[in-house]
């Protein structure tokens, strides 16, 4: 049995060491955050009194500061040693998480939590180059599907702590929830050191710092995976948005939803990524998840047509089939993303490619604002041709970028 296929884990527990402390850092460091997601938002409104305007605007300046750190973040990765790198940024991640909890004005809430993305993202950002050098042999997408199952499931049993906080409704409540979650950081940021000792690379004379940036079929990858992330977006933003605004279901639909979607990524996201191991099979996953990602769109959009119970159902149905695209989908671009990569410069390129998501994640909330909720049910039809569409474009680009490794120096891509 080839290794990418051998079984990844024994009743859930993950049979290699490297995969075991990779899972327990990412539960640890995501739980924290999961409740911190659950509870930040009313915080800074209902017990320090910002305006919602002046919350958004803080997360914005983050988001920022997070696409401008991550290349640089995974070079310095590269250069240094990606391990030791992780534990320095895991470290400030931890030592800053509890900081955003003590702003008293907006500017000093958008200071903290900038400060605090700067190591979170930095981190992610090395980490991922991490797993795509640990995981060798094809299994980086099956390592990146177990530990998003991992995070799945922290998240949501974070959000479980977070919500006691919203019950309790007190300040020291809410605070103790930012302390969770350095505590757990903290954890996270010693779990690391138990990582091998990955060697730095040593670039070589002549070659750019930043080779990545130079690597146009990377880079056009790239730019359609993280158009591809837009369908995140539609079912995070989106979604809530159409349910309240243009149909009839009852507004706790979309915490259900949320729901099923975390426990079905949890249950079955290692399963459906599995041959999306190379190139050629992340390309092909990536067409395949489109089209049920399309087709979950495409029944959503007949969700205002009917009373309650037609929402419900109809709601329900096209989640169902949007989680199967999203799981397949997401080995499909990881398969992309890795398999392109020179092995020994993982952690520039998968910081890279982590810029594709951050863009959409400043650009996507007003344009999925629009389609789902201002042109509804048409909307949700153009965001379903869009899907198809940029899946479709990957096959023949990354055909070409498979080709061209060679040509822009990156001579141990795994392919």
């Amino acid at each position: 049995m080839p290794r990418a296929y051998a079984p990844l884990t024994r009743r859930g527990i993950p049979l290699e060491r490297d995969l075991r402390v990779l899972a327990l850092g990412s539960f640890a460091n995501r739980f924290g955050a999961g409740a911190v997601m659950t509870t930040s938002a009313l915080y800074f409104t209902r017990q320090v009194g910002f305006s919602a305007a002046e919350v958004a605007l803080a997360l914005s300046v983050a988001a920022v500061v997070g696409i401008l750190v991550q290349v640089p973040a995974g070079q310095l990765g590269d250069s240094h040693g990606p391990r030791r790198v992780l534990t320095l940024f895991m470290v400030g991640a931890a030592m800053t998480s509890a900081l955003p909890a003590l702003a008293r004005t907006p500017w000093q809430l958008a200071a903290l939590l900038a400060l605090l993305t700067l190591f979170e993202r930095s981190a992610g950002s090395v980490q991922q180059g991490v797993i795509a050098q640990l995981a060798t042999g094809g299994r980086g997408v099956q390592f990146k599907a177990y530990l998003r199952a991992v995070t799945n499931t922290a998240i949501g049993l974070g959000s479980v702590f977070g919500g006691a906080a919203l019950v309790v409704d007190e300040t020291w409540a809410y605070v103790s929830v930012f302390v969770l979650n350095a505590v757990f950081t903290g954890f996270a940021a010693w779990n690391s050191t138990r990582l091998p000792d990955l060697p730095a690379y040593v670039r070589l004379e002549g070659e750019p710092r930043l080779a990545v940036l130079r690597d146009w079929p990377y880079v056009a990858v790239v730019a359609l995976t993280g158009m591809f992330s837009l369908h995140f977006f539609v079912m995070e933003l989106g979604l809530a948005l159409y349910i309240s605004e243009r149909t009839e279901a009852p507004p706790v639909m979309v915490a259900i939803l949320l729901i099923v979607n975390t426990a079905a990524v949890a249950l079955f996201q290692v399963r459906l990524s599995r041959r999306a191991d190379s190139v050629e099979a992340g390309a092909r996953a990536l067409v395949r998840g489109a089209v049920w990602i399309a087709a979950g769109f495409a029944i959503v959009a007949f969700a205002e047509r009917g009373d309650a119970t037609f929402a419900i159902v109809v709601l329900v149905v096209g989640s169902l089939v949007h989680v199967v695209g999203e799981m397949i989908g997401s080995g499909g671009q990881w398969g992309l993303q890795m398999g392109l990569a020179p092995h020994e410069r993982q952690g520039q390129y998968q910081g890279f490619a982590g810029l594709g998501f951050s863009v959409i994640a400043v650009i996507g909330p007003p344009i999925v604002t629009l389609l789902c909720v201002e042109m509804g049910e048409t909307g949700w039809l153009v965001l379903a041709a869009l899907m198809l569409a940029v899946a479709l474009a990957s096959v023949p680009v990354s055909r070409w970028a498979l080709a061209s490794r060679e040509r822009y120096g990156v001579l141990t891509h795994s392919g």
